[in-house]
């Protein structure tokens, strides 16, 4: 054993034994005053009594369940705010344990659990407690002070007396959840969902008698302020450690040597770190890998929502268990209802939800879902919140709508094969003119992919809509007729209507893309609309004349039958026809550009490029714009044709199955440099 490793298990023995005094004192105590049945001679207890103040004065180690701190905290009326000066931000979250291996890149880095509790953040000054509080929404917390005597592990006084800043977990293990689950009850008089819910209620109690007795541990994995004296005070390693010796506890961790980095050792590592939490009796949720020097994690900044020097890895997708309240049905612009199911609200990492998708009828259905029952909820790929299950089944009834909710029309109902031919029904509004669908339409007409027009928001074209300003695309560009009585309304005046007017007259110059998107023809985006862009050179009457012939649009890349369908569809209709001939003359159309010279130069050229993800330099549109300027195209799903895909935050299956495949892969940051 080296001397180090000596030096650091002597400390850790020292504050071990006090811990094993404060519990086996706080034991007797418990025996003699509550139980009346003393199991030690007083003598006894004054000599582990006296051991344990001489190792506390010795050490300056005092935990805040000491028998020797006698004076607790009076319960507060509320939670008093508290700023966090340096916000505590979560990290960006993966399920991909490459990805984990790709971000550790060439950096000394630890790998530690991530504990399922709640997160705290303890100040000391002078070597003394002064001030607990929750995380929050990272930016202002609450003031838990007064239930710190109530943890089982947090040292009230250190023997560090410079300030001290600490963030770490507050949580319950899991034995102890069970023990204490079998009695304690919610605020709705029902079991504790989990014990991560349990620690939440005891840390945030007004009065520490809820908190007491309730085994909150306290494990710390950060610290903000302090103990950056030394040689190694760059290192995020040697604080944990630093930190062991004023008398914390220490979430386990592994440090990650970068030469030995690889899918398979990541797994076997993180594997490591499960059975040390089983055998530590822990509740995880994940794992987090976080770099270890210091100086480069600050420089790699934040976002608003969390900080770049970390990455949390996730087991699976968690789910929260909630009440469905109602199944709302609204109306696309294509006359799909789409129902959304409306429960009593849930926090998802960090986020309210009450709001899901619930895709079509046939997933409720398969669900059994009605109004009150039990559901659980989650977040896929932690983004997109979902209905996973119904723990209430057995009371289905048909939840079909038998007319539209917004115009009153009988509904039908649709069926169409899905994936491996399986049959999905949908619910659909019978009336073309139904309100909702018409102002979705204008919606959608006047949005940033399509006309671009500015001031046109969803509540003004409504109201213009209500008023009868607007019934045709046409209407919007001789708005101008009804200006004296657009002024007087709540919200215009002048300036506001001319803003308005010139938006709109700026976009009569437009593009053939623009214009295609703006017609919303189904399955027709940007994407498509540039490859139609391409193919007939930009002239609409080409595009018009072949989708009114038989022209087989399958031949085009990314085509299939059904978009080839409802091009064809679309261009059917009569009044689609006329739309796309007279509005036509409301415009002009900017010359199409030809591909430069020096996009036929660039090593992209004639690639196909797949985005994922999210980017922090370009939007969607932004990015394959930016794709078609080096001369390649951009796709929108990963196949044997896709030659790269830029991976952005929270890259999810296409990275995979880019991975299974061959693809080359490119951070944001790669490309640009490759552009540059």
């Amino acid at each position: 054993m080296d001397m180090v490793t000596e030096r650091r298990n002597r400390t850790m023995n020292t504050a071990d034994k006090i811990k094993e005094l404060v519990q086996t004192l706080n034991r007797h105590r418990h025996a003699y005053y509550n139980l009346n049945a003393p199991e030690i001679s007083d003598a006894e207890y004054d000599r582990m009594y006296e051991q344990l103040e001489s190792l506390e004065k010795e050490t300056g180690i005092i935990y805040s369940n000491s028998p020797t701190q006698t004076v607790g905290y009076p319960p507060v009326s509320e939670l008093e705010k508290v700023p966090h000066p340096h916000p505590l931000l979560s990290l960006d979250k993966t399920k991909q344990v490459e990805d984990l291996c790709r971000f550790c890149g060439n950096h000394a880095a630890l790998l530690m659990l991530k504990l399922d509790g709640l997160t705290v953040k303890l100040t000391y000054e002078n070597g003394w407690l002064a001030e607990a509080s929750t995380r929050g929404d990272g930016e202002i917390g609450e003031d838990i002070t007064h239930n710190i005597p109530a943890f089982e592990n947090v040292p009230l006084a250190i023997s560090y007396k410079e300030r001290l800043v600490v963030t770490g977990e507050a949580f319950i293990h899991r034995k102890d959840f069970e023990r204490l689950n079998t009695t304690l009850r919610d605020k709705n008089g029902e079991p504790y969902k989990n014990a991560r819910n349990l620690a939440a209620g005891s840390v945030r109690s007004l009065d520490p008698e809820n908190c007491k007795d309730r085994c909150v541990t306290f494990l710390p994995f950060n610290v903000l302020d302090g103990l950056d004296e030394g040689e190694h005070s760059n290192s995020r390693e040697e604080r944990l450690y630093q930190l062991s010796k004023l008398g914390f506890g220490s979430c386990p961790y592994i440090p990650l040597n970068p030469n030995q980095i690889s899918p398979e050792y990541m797994e076997l590592r993180i594997q490591d770190l499960k059975e040390k939490a089983e055998t530590l009796d822990l509740p995880i949720d994940g794992m987090v890998l976080i770099f270890d020097d210091l100086a480069y994690s600050a420089s790699c900044g934040r976002t608003g929502h969390h900080y770049k020097d970390g990455l949390a890895f996730k087991f699976e997708d968690e789910t929260y268990e909630t009440v469905l309240q109602s199944i709302e049905w609204t109306p696309s612009r294509f006359g799909e209802l789409a129902p959304v199911a409306v429960f009593d609200t849930v926090e998802i990492d960090g986020c309210s939800v009450s709001r899901a998708t619930l895709h079509n009828l046939t997933f409720i259905r398969e669900l059994e879902l009605v109004p009150g029952c039990r559901i659980l909820v989650s977040k896929r790929n932690m983004i997109i919140p979902h209905v996973e299950e119904n723990l209430d089944r057995g009371h289905y009834r048909d939840a079909a709508p038998a007319i539209c909710p917004c115009c009153g029309a009988p509904t039908e109902l649709h069926r169409k094969k899905g994936e491996k031919g399986r049959i999905i029904e949908t619910v659909h509004c019978s009336n073309p003119s139904c309100e909702s669908q018409q102002l979705k339409k204008f919606v959608h007409f006047v949005c940033r992919k399509a006309m671009n027009i500015e001031g046109l928001s969803e509540a003004t074209l409504e109201k213009f809509l209500n008023l009868g300003y607007l019934q045709t695309f046409h209407d919007i560009y001789h708005l101008d007729q009804h200006r004296e009585e657009i002024i007087r309304l709540e919200g215009f005046g002048e300036k506001s209507f001319d803003r308005l007017w010139n938006a709109i007259q700026a976009s009569r110059s437009t593009i053939f893309v623009r214009y295609v998107v703006s017609m919303d023809i189904p399955m027709v985006g940007r994407t498509k609309s540039r490859v139609l862009d391409t193919v007939f050179s930009g002239s609409l009457n080409a595009f018009r004349a072949a989708a009114t012939d038989d022209y087989d649009f399958t031949q085009l890349e990314d085509f299939g039958a059904t978009l080839n369908r409802n091009i064809h569809d679309w261009f059917a209709d009569e009044e689609n026809l006329m739309l796309w001939d007279t509005l036509q003359k409301e415009f002009t159309f900017e010359e199409r550009k030809e591909e430069t010279t020096m996009a036929k130069n660039t090593e992209f050229a004639g690639k196909t490029i797949v985005a994922t993800g999210k980017l922090e330099n370009f939007t969607r549109s932004e990015i394959n714009d930016q794709i078609l300027a080096l001369g390649a195209k951009p796709g929108s799903s990963v196949s044997k044709k896709t030659d790269y895909l830029i991976c952005g935050e929270k890259a999810g299956s296409k990275l995979a199955k880019a991975q299974a495949l061959g693809v080359t892969i490119l951070s944001e940051a790669e490309f640009l440099a490759m552009i540059a």
